[in-house]
């Protein structure tokens, strides 16, 4: 009597993969997410490699997981895949702070936030 098989948060000709904990605001990560939104994955990749923006890494990674996850796990043609879907959201916020003038308090606020990137296998044959 084993559990029940968790079903597939996906469609079946689709991947994806969660990076969380990323060191910069959502605004500036979804500036990078936006760059590779609906591109083949090999031009998303070139891309983020010759971006000069700092978190440009990161999201490589993830993309790069997200490939992984559909080759090895769910059976997909790494040439036919494309970015379908990137989401940036909120993590949690590091209050930090600085004395300023006159007994005042500067707050400095570090936020963290978190992509997750969605490949999805079109119908072309290469």
């Amino acid at each position: 009597m084993g559990s029940e098989k968790n079903p597939r948060r996906v469609a079946d000709n689709e991947a994806m993969a969660i990076a969380r904990m990323l060191r910069t605001s959502p605004q500036k990560l979804n500036l990078v997410a936006g760059m590779i939104r609906g591109k083949k994955v090999d031009k998303a990749l070139a891309d983020l490699t010759f971006s000069k923006r700092r978190i440009a890494g990161d999201v490589k990674k993830c993309l790069q997981s997200a490939i992984a996850n559909a080759e090895n796990n769910h059976n997909l043609d790494v040439d036919n895949l494309i970015v379908a879907e990137a989401w940036v959201g909120k993590n949690l916020v590091m209050k930090r702070g600085r004395p300023r003038a006159r007994g005042r308090f500067g707050k400095i606020m570090k936020p963290f936030s978190e992509i997750t990137i969605k490949v999805r296998q079109t119908g072309e044959t290469a």
